[in-house]
């Protein structure tokens, strides 16, 4: 496996794992057009960080997306998306480009890494093992427009 730095111009060889991914798997409805958009915010924002993976034949099999955000006495990194092609799962491939971020982040500065997860099961057992703990200090609000 080879884990390297992603850029803008990585988008077109993530875009079709994204869309298959979160279309198939996660009941989303991805078009390329708004899987584009949402990939380009993410690696154009400020302070942005973002890997990418491939395997052996060089076929991209996972990205982890985010940025370092300033806090008034620490830096945090915001980890926005971690996609794992479906065929990779639970192969060690998710825990090895998770620990790759936080090596990498913590290097660059980061005092943390925050993320928001779906509350599920699956979500709950990749996080935990990786040692993340749901906040007791936040909790996520949201007020829909009608």
């Amino acid at each position: 496996m080879q884990i390297k730095e992603m850029y803008v111009e990585d988008i077109d060889l993530v875009l079709p794992l994204y869309i298959e991914y979160y279309n198939k798997y996660e009941d989303g409805c991805w078009t390329e057009e708004t899987a584009k958009k949402r990939i380009k915010q993410v690696l154009t924002i400020d302070d942005s960080f973002s890997l990418i993976m491939r395997d052996n034949d060089d076929h991209v099999c996972g990205f982890a997306m985010g940025y370092f955000k300033q806090y008034d006495d620490i830096v945090g990194y915001t980890l926005e998306e971690i996609v794992i092609a479906y065929q990779y799962q639970n192969k060690g491939l998710g825990s090895m480009l998770l620990a790759a971020l936080e090596s990498k982040v913590k290097e660059a500065g980061a005092s943390c890494m925050e993320l928001q997860a779906v509350k599920d099961e699956m979500h709950e057992k990749f996080y935990g093992k990786a040692g993340f703990a749901n906040a007791g200090n936040f909790v996520l609000k949201v007020k829909w427009f009608d």
